[in-house]
């Protein structure tokens, strides 16, 4: 973990290198994947007007991880975390706990209070729902059928101390 850097500013090539990662977790759909990289070009494209918020993990010049996150609207300091993925090769090393727990560092820095994270409550995001449980989430709501019939959404939240 000694070689990773992290950066918040977003380049031209993040867009696909997101795009990339994300399609690597076998996980998501196309329509998934394009939303994950239509938020890197929204903040590519309007900066710090940006309601999404990034934070880059680079291993050898290469994007190994990354997170989105921002504000969530008329709220007062509460934050949604969008994204945390890292590179099929990087899963399992501790990566995506050290790029969370320096996402919630931020989001302090911002004044946030709590963090919440979704995931679906199909089997093959136990894995998901394990990391949120690890690093110290609760699972606060359970919304049945709601990407699809069986596909429930979890709702996670940390309180930022």
């Amino acid at each position: 973990m000694n070689a990773i850097s992290y950066r918040q500013e977003i380049r031209p090539s993040d867009p696909e290198a997101v795009s990339q990662i994300v399609r690597s977790s076998g996980f998501f759909s196309e329509s998934e994947i394009e939303i994950a990289n239509e938020l890197v070009r929204d903040g590519l494209a309007h900066g710090g007007n940006s309601p999404y918020r990034f934070l880059f993990a680079e291993l050898h010049g290469g994007i190994a991880g990354y997170s989105c996150y921002g504000l969530i609207p008329a709220t007062a300091g509460s934050y949604d975390l969008y994204w945390i993925a890292v590179t099929k090769k990087m899963r399992g090393k501790g990566l995506g706990k050290n790029l969370l727990f320096k996402t919630e560092e931020l989001i302090r820095n911002l004044c946030g209070r709590r963090i919440y994270a979704e995931t679906s409550s199909r089997d093959q995001y136990l894995p998901t729902r394990l990391f949120y449980e690890k690093c110290g989430y609760l699972a606060e709501a359970f919304l049945d059928d709601f990407y699809a019939p069986g596909d429930s959404k979890i709702i996670y939240s940390k309180h930022l101390k």
